[in-house]
C-alpha cells in the first residue's frame, strides 16, 4: 500500500533543478551587471522589456535572466564554488528557468495549485529546519542576506508544485516487481557493502530518449571533454558547473551522503574500488553518461531497532473549492461523531480522500521517515486508540494510533528499504523523461541577446 510521501526539504534559497535540459549555443553574455542595472534606469527597462526566451504562451525576460543569475552567482560565490564562465552559467540558468516555467504551465493546466494557507505552513517548517524561532525572524535573515522575500516565496510555492507534480506523473505510476526487489538483495549481499554511506559528487550529461547516434556521440563527447578538464586538475565543483545537465549542476555536483543502498548497482561496482578525493570514468547508463566523485566514505550507523505505530486516518484535502477552513470544519464533524461512537473505519471509507480509504483508513505499520514530517510529529505524540487532528500539505487528517512496537530490522524491512531504493532510481529517471516529453512538447523561441 503506498504511504504518504515525505516532502524534499527545500535549501535555504530554494534553488530549482534543472533536469535533463537540451543544450542549447552558448553566446557571449551581454547582460549588464546589477550595479549597472540600477545605475541606468532606461537600461533596466529595456532589460524588463527585452524577451530572451518565448516559451509556450509566456516569455522570460532578459530582467528576469540577469535577476538569477545574480543570485545563482551570489549563492555559488558563498559556498566558495569557482564560477564557470558568464556564458555558460547564463545557459544553463535559462534551461532551469523555462524547465521551471514548463512545470508552472502543466501544472496550472491540471488544476494544481498552492494557496497562501499551505504556503505558510510550508515556510514556518523550513524556517524551523533552519533553526529560526519564528517565519518572521526567518524573513529578516533573508532580506538582511539581500533576498527578496516575495521572490523567495514563489521559489517555494513552485518547489511544492513540482512535487506534486512528480508525485502525481511519475511516482504515482511506478511499479516494482519482487523480482526487482531479489535482484536488488542479491547484488547487494554480492557487494558486501552493507551500512556503508557514500558522500558523492557526480556531473550527468543527458542523452535524450531515442536519441540518433550523432547525438549519443556528441554527448559522449562533452562528457569525455569534461573528464578531461578534470584529469587536468580542474575543480569538480566549476566542471560540474559547466557541464552537467542534473539538477545539482549550480551546487557543484554534490549529491551529499548517501547510504549503499540508495546507489545504483552501476555505480556501487565503480565506487567500491575507488579512493577518496578521485573520480570515476565516463560510466553510461539508461539516462545519459556520468562522472562519479567519491568525496568520502564512512561505515553506517543505522539503528538495530526502530519504533513502529500502527496507524489510519482520514484525509479532507483542500482545493479551489474547498477552503483550509471548510477542510477543517467537515474534519471536525467526523471527529465529532468518532468521538460519540461511530466506526472509525466506516467513516474513513465514507468521507478520507486517501487512497487508504478503502483500507478504512488503515496505513498498515509505520516507520520513521515515512510520512510527511507534519503528521509524524502529531502521530508520535498520540497514545494508543488516541486520536488527533493535523494540517500537512495534503489537508487536514484525522489520526488514530493503534498500537505500537519496537523491532529489528527484518526480512521484511529490508525488503521494504530496498523497494524504496529502487523507487527512489526509478522515479529520477522517469522523472527526467517525463521533463524531457514536457519540453519537447512545448514551444520555445530563443531570442538574441541583442534584439
Amino acid at each position: 500500500m503506498k504511504k504518504l510521501i515525505s516532502m524534499a526539504g527545500c535549501a535555504l534559497l530554494a534553488l530549482h533543478a534543472a533536469y535533463a535540459a537540451p543544450q542549447i549555443k552558448a553566446e557571449k553574455s551581454a547582460l549588464p551587471s546589477a550595479d549597472q542595472r540600477q545605475s541606468d534606469p532606461q537600461q533596466q527597462l529595456a532589460l524588463i522589456d527585452a524577451v530572451i526566451a518565448v516559451v509556450n504562451d509566456d516569455v522570460i525576460t532578459r530582467y528576469e535572466l540577469a535577476e538569477r543569475v545574480s543570485m545563482v552567482a551570489s549563492q555559488l560565490r558563498k559556498q566558495n564554488t569557482p564560477l564557470p564562465p558568464a556564458d555558460v552559467l547564463e545557459k544553463q540558468i535559462l534551461e532551469r528557468m523555462i524547465t521551471d516555467l514548463l512545470q508552472v504551465q502543466f501544472a496550472g493546466e491540471s488544476g494544481i495549485r498552492v494557496d497562501d494557507t499551505q504556503l505558510n505552513l510550508a515556510i514556518t517548517r523550513i524556517a524551523q529546519q533552519n533553526g529560526y524561532a519564528s517565519s518572521l525572524e526567518f524573513r529578516a535573515k533573508l532580506e538582511a542576506d539581500g533576498i527578496d522575500y516575495k521572490q523567495f516565496r514563489e521559489e517555494i510555492r513552485n518547489e511544492i508544485i513540482f512535487t506534486r507534480l512528480r508525485e502525481r506523473e511519475v511516482e504515482s505510476k511506478l511499479v516494482i516487481s519482487d523480482s526487482e526487489v531479489d535482484n536488488y538483495l542479491a547484488n547487494k549481499a554480492r557487494l558486501g557493502s552493507a551500512g556503508e554511506e557514500f558522500h558523492l559528487a557526480h556531473i550527468l550529461v543527458v542523452v535524450p530518449e531515442q536519441a540518433s547516434a550523432d547525438k549519443i556521440q556528441a554527448a559522449r563527447e562533452r562528457a569525455e571533454q569534461a573528464l578531461g578538464q578534470l584529469n587536468g586538475g580542474a575543480d569538480f565543483a566549476q566542471v560540474a558547473a559547466s557541464f552537467s545537465d542534473a539538477g545539482d549542476a549550480l551546487k557543484g555536483g554534490d549529491l551529499g551522503w548517501r547510504a549503499s543502498d540508495r546507489i545504483p548497482p552501476l555505480f556501487m561496482n565503480e565506487l567500491q574500488t575507488l579512493k577518496a578525493g578521485r573520480t570515476t570514468e565516463v560510466l553510461r547508463s539508461p539516462s545519459g553518461f556520468h562522472i562519479l566523485k567519491l568525496v568520502e566514505k564512512r561505515s553506517g550507523n543505522a539503528p538495530v531497532v526502530i519504533t513502529q505505530t500502527h496507524a489510519r486516518h482520514i484525509l479532507i484535502k483542500t482545493s479551489e473549492i474547498v477552503s483550509e477552513s471548510q477542510a477543517r470544519e467537515r474534519l471536525m464533524e467526523i471527529r465529532q461523531r468518532i468521538e460519540n461512537g461511530a466506526d472509525f473505519a466506516e467513516q474513513a471509507r465514507r468521507y478520507s480522500q486517501d487512497g487508504s480509504a478503502q483500507q478504512g483508513g488503515d496505513l498498515d505499520w509505520l516507520s520513521p521517515g515515512q510520512t510527511v514530517p507534519e503528521f509524524e510529529e502529531a502521530m508520535n505524540k498520540l497514545q494508543p486508540n488516541e486520536i488527533g487532528a493535523v494540517q500537512s500539505q495534503f489537508g487536514w487528517h484525522l489520526i488514530q494510533v493503534l498500537e505500537r512496537r519496537n523491532t529489528d530490522v527484518s526480512e521484511l524491512q529490508k525488503r521494504q528499504q530496498a523497494r524504496a531504493a529502487i523507487g527512489t532510481f526509478k522515479s529520477d529517471e522517469q522523472y527526467q523523461d517525463w521533463l524531457r516529453q514536457l519540453r519537447d512538447r512545448a514551444f520555445v523561441e530563443y531570442r538574441s541577446a541583442d534584439k
